[in-house]
């Protein structure tokens, strides 16, 4: 799913046109169109961004919220900032990247991956790694 796919399932989910939504939030429904279509980037400044999410209805903290937020760095090129902010994830990152690259992954093998990452960036993985 796309930024701008979630950003028009999340309207839609209010059950409001594009022109009521932008009507009721201030925003240029010609701009806020090309968010939906991925035309147009979404903003870098966060505090735009939280405000967005709120008027389609998150709730700061939970997983649709970051979702929002990793799909919006992720449409602007970018990687998500928590995750930058981990040294042990970054310095892991080339490898990441050299084994999606260099391989034709089933599905079934990506979940498998993403597993392994997921185990390998959980506190409690590091810290048994760490003591074993």
């Amino acid at each position: 799913m796309s930024f701008g796919d979630l950003v028009k399932d999340l309207r839609i989910a209010q059950q409001k046109t594009l022109r009521q939504f932008c009507l009721e939030h201030g925003h240029d429904p010609s701009n806020w169109s090309k968010i939906e279509r991925g035309v147009n980037a979404p903003p870098q400044d966060e505090k735009t961004l939280e405000r967005w999410a709120r008027q389609l209805g998150l709730k700061a903290g939970t997983e649709p919220w970051q979702q929002f937020m990793d799909l919006a760095d992720l449409a602007r090129g970018e990687m998500p900032k928590d995750l930058m902010k981990d040294e042990e994830l970054v310095k892991q990152l080339p490898v990441f990247f050299r084994t999606v690259r260099g391989a034709e992954l089933t599905g079934e093998q990506l979940e498998e991956l993403i597993q392994k990452v997921r185990e390998a960036h959980s506190p409690g993985e590091r810290k048994r790694k760490i003591q074993g």
